[in-house]
């Protein structure tokens, strides 16, 4: 059939409208939206004939296209996804995953009004910098603290008050660059404050940092490496240090820890970490830090320090461009609360339950694990447990292999990448890894029975009818 015949037969709008599937759609999704269906329906089969393809595409084939269309478009963009990667601070699925009582009081005040700027006693405006502020400076130890909607949010605002027209001394080997290509020069570049690089990407000393500094200086800048480490022939200026030497010109110094840590992690067997604390006891000025990576709460910038500098902060215009909204200074402000008891928010906040869990305990998980994903695909893959690592992921602790067993499913009628596929474009999205031939489930990152139980139907379908 030539073109122009495959182009006549293709069918008009209203003839498809008018199909019972279609029909039922009208009556359940907006008529615009299935209208867009059906017409773009059209268009991509016209444009298939157009490019030589000999498609015969009648009202049946257009109605069952465009009902595909309208439930994606109906679909949820944003949706949960269970994640069996063993990569803990998964930044492209969500970073960390909030804690049951973090979720409930998100929905307790998402659900109505809430004392998001309104002081009770007074019956007066209050300020939102208080739901978070006193458990911030109990936890760090600093005079003031407050929060904003992420850490490279908090990097500008630090940067904007501190060195606006004036110089930011930073070490070469700190000039890092952050997830999604932002780089700490461009963060300092937007902020209107010159960049005056010292040292060199291995070693800077403190008299780099004397010999910059000069009377137009506004801060000295200190970026920790939360997201790589350069190892060998190195060197580096303690906080300490530099607060001696910033003493002395009246300069203060602001700390980027990045990922931030709370509490000593060494005591679950994980690498050493500065805490806020200690740096804050070291005598930095103004500390910052992630709330969604090893603090296990939601997308948020903690900045702490003294409490003149915070309140400077706190009056800038961008401290309301970067504001907290209700729902995320819920979940931070729970988080938090939990995070005073050490014990309870490693057994409470997800992310640091799954960093912390020994790797004996997810080994029996995994083998019982794969005991039942064996039973469900009936033969139709080799399943072994073995030993691995997962990963912290997120920028945080980049030289820490957590030990762990992996569940590996090898298929026997269809190919790993096939199987991967499957399990990723289910309902729900499972995401795992693949190595070798196989398909590797790593227990650590499976949050609950349920979504094992999720995992193993889901093989289970897959590899029997494969």
């Amino acid at each position: 059939m030539d073109t122009n015949s495959l182009l006549r037969a293709l069918p008009n709008t209203d003839d498809v409208l008018a199909q019972p599937g279609i029909v039922d759609a009208l009556g359940q999704t907006p008529r615009s939206v299935v209208v867009t269906a059906v017409r773009e329906s059209i268009e991509d089969a016209r444009r298939r004939i157009f490019a030589g393809e000999e498609l015969s595409y009648g009202v049946e084939a257009a109605a069952a296209d465009a009902l595909a269309r309208v439930a994606i478009a109906e679909s949820p963009s944003l949706h949960r996804v269970i994640n069996a990667t063993g990569i803990i601070v998964h930044t492209n699925l969500g970073r960390s995953v909030l804690s049951a009582a973090a979720i409930d009081a998100v929905a307790e005040v998402a659900r109505g009004y809430s004392t998001l700027e309104y002081d009770v006693e007074s019956g007066e405006r209050g300020s939102r910098h208080v739901h978070v502020e006193s458990l911030l400076t109990e936890l760090t130890g600093a005079e003031a603290a407050m929060a904003v909607n992420n850490n490279a949010a908090a990097v500008m605002m630090a940067l904007a008050v501190l060195a606006h027209g004036k110089e930011a001394i930073v070490s070469r080997g700190q000039l890092v660059e952050i997830g999604g290509s932002f780089r700490v020069p461009d963060i300092m570049r937007e902020s209107g404050a010159t960049m005056i690089e010292v040292g060199t990407t291995n070693k800077t000393h403190l008299s780099d940092y004397e010999a910059a500094i000069g009377p137009n200086t506004g801060l000295i800048l200190k970026v920790h490496s939360s997201n790589f480490r350069v190892v060998g022939f190195t060197e580096e200026v303690p906080v300490r240090d530099l607060v001696e030497l910033a003493a002395r010109h009246a300069v203060p110094v602001y700390e980027d820890q990045g990922s931030g840590v709370l509490f000593d992690l060494r005591r679950y067997g994980l690498p050493y970490e500065p805490t806020v604390r200690e740096s804050i006891q070291q005598g930095a000025d103004l500390v910052s830090f992630s709330g969604d990576k090893l603090l296990g709460g939601p997308q948020a910038g903690m900045i702490v320090g003294r409490w003149d500098i915070v309140q400077r902060l706190k009056k800038h215009p961008l401290a309301r461009a970067m504001r907290l909204d209700k729902m995320t200074l819920a979940a931070l402000e729970t988080t938090l609360r939990t995070m005073r008891d050490e014990a309870r928010a490693v057994e409470e906040i997800p992310t640091l339950k799954m960093l912390t869990t020994p790797a004996a305990e997810i080994g029996a998980r995994a083998h019982e694990l794969a005991g039942r994903i064996e039973e469900s695909t009936d033969g139709a893959a080799v399943i072994e447990v073995v030993e691995d690592i997962s990963r912290a992921g997120g920028g945080a602790l980049p030289l820490a292999d957590i030990p762990t067993f992996v569940v590996t499913i090898e298929p026997r009628a269809i190919s790993d990448v096939d199987l991967e596929s499957r399990m990723r474009l289910g309902e729900p999205t499972i995401v795992a890894r693949l190595r070798e031939g196989r398909l590797v489930i790593d227990p650590r990152t499976l949050l609950d029975a349920e979504e094992e139980n999720v995992v193993v139907t889901r093989l289970g379908e897959i590899l029997r009818g494969a």
